[in-house]
């Protein structure tokens, strides 16, 4: 029942994450750096809220960096898109992912929301990224603000 990709442990849904990663950015600014909770992942460590959202960011970002054995992790293993040389550098998002494989699954053109990956790239490596609302921006709340 509560095996392989059932609802206990996945599917993963990127809009879901992303949001989590927001919230977790969001609350670090209010409780600052020694806020800490225990990562189960990282057998008990503590990290601020910060370090989680990266940890969150850098694992959902893996699903498309190759792993040790040069595979993309979202992508079948005989997929043309893994190495050859005519569909490898073209890039189908999933509508959701396998938890335990990372499999891309679903729709796999689903680039308005699993496209939400390249923003948490560039967060990630600090390249300028317009914030997303007016609180984000210092401002005072913007109607997104309230919707979220």
């Amino acid at each position: 029942m509560f095996g392989g990709n059932s609802n206990w442990r996945g599917p993963v849904w990127l809009p879901t994450n992303y949001s989590l990663v927001h919230a977790l950015e969001r609350f670090h600014r209010f409780l600052g750096d020694e806020f800490t909770v225990a990562v189960p992942c990282l057998n008990g460590e503590r990290k601020n809220l910060k370090q989680i959202a990266t940890l969150i960011s850098q694992r959902l970002s893996d699903l498309y960096r190759r792993n040790e054995q040069g595979l993309i992790p979202a992508y079948e293993a005989d997929s043309p898109l893994q190495d050859d040389p005519f569909w490898q550098d073209l890039m189908l998002f999933g509508e959701y992912f396998h938890a335990d494989q990372g499999l891309s699954l679903g729709a796999s053109h689903q680039t308005g929301w699993t496209g939400l990956l390249a923003n948490l790239v560039m967060r990630r490596y600090q390249k300028d990224v317009k914030p997303w609302s007016g609180l984000d921006a210092g401002n005072p709340d913007a109607l997104i603000d309230d919707i979220a």
